[in-house]
């Protein structure tokens, strides 16, 4: 039954909110996990590593978020595997996000002087040492705006996996237009939503890379 779009299905929308939260904040998790290591694997010495990180990151990069989904989704289904929408989203997600993190981490630890590396060569200081002690307390500073700002991208991107019917925001509001038939007012309300979470984040990116980039 068509009926008109008011504040009960506003609350639903909001409520659908916390899933895309929920997402992001596991796909962040995971993929910064799985990002430390592509970027520490990238500034390794030894080639062999580096060139699996290398292969990771543009094989990741190179795939459309779209067709991980369904390859989680729809593929491990085919091979007798089924898995839930939600856990196909987040490994989906958390591969992806881990392929653009250990990018971001490593042009932050490549953008260190090498007279650092040096520096701590001759105190003693092992490759790993020198990569807690020395290296990744510079690189963080530089790090943090452009990992802020790939957070948002995230947000945004986990409307995707409302095309494996996993109930997020986007995904409520599709259900929305099919009980209201009022696509622009529902729309109108998702994009707010989500322009209501982006937006403050946008705007901390901004101001720290302001802060970090900007005259001491």
């Amino acid at each position: 039954m068509i009926r008109e779009f008011g504040w009960v299905d506003v609350l639903y929308l909001v409520f659908a909110m916390r899933w895309t939260l929920a997402l992001t904040a596991t796909a962040f998790i995971g993929g910064g996990l799985i990002g430390l290591v592509i970027a520490v694997l990238r500034v390794s010495r030894v080639w062999p590593l580096q060139a699996i990180a290398v292969l990771y990151v543009q094989a990741i990069q190179g795939t459309p978020l779209l067709v991980l989904l369904f390859v989680f989704f729809f593929g491990l289904s085919i091979v007798g595997l089924p898995v839930l929408p939600w856990i196909a989203a987040a490994l989906a997600f958390s591969i992806y996000a881990g392929a653009f993190l250990g990018e971001i981490w490593r042009g932050a630890l490549d953008a260190i002087p090498k007279t650092q590396w040096e520096a701590g060569s001759a105190l003693g200081l092992g490759f790993g040492e020198q990569l807690r002690h020395v290296i990744m307390p510079q690189a963080i500073r530089m790090a943090i705006p452009p990992t802020v700002g790939f957070l948002v991208q995230l947000i945004k991107n986990t409307s995707l996996a409302a095309t494996i019917g996993f109930v997020e925001l986007t995904r409520e509001g599709q259900l929305t237009t099919a009980s209201t038939f009022q696509p622009f007012a529902v729309y109108l309300t998702v994009a707010f939503l989500y322009f209501l979470t982006c937006f403050p984040l946008t705007q901390w990116s901004r101001h720290l890379e302001r802060r970090s980039y900007g005259p001491a």
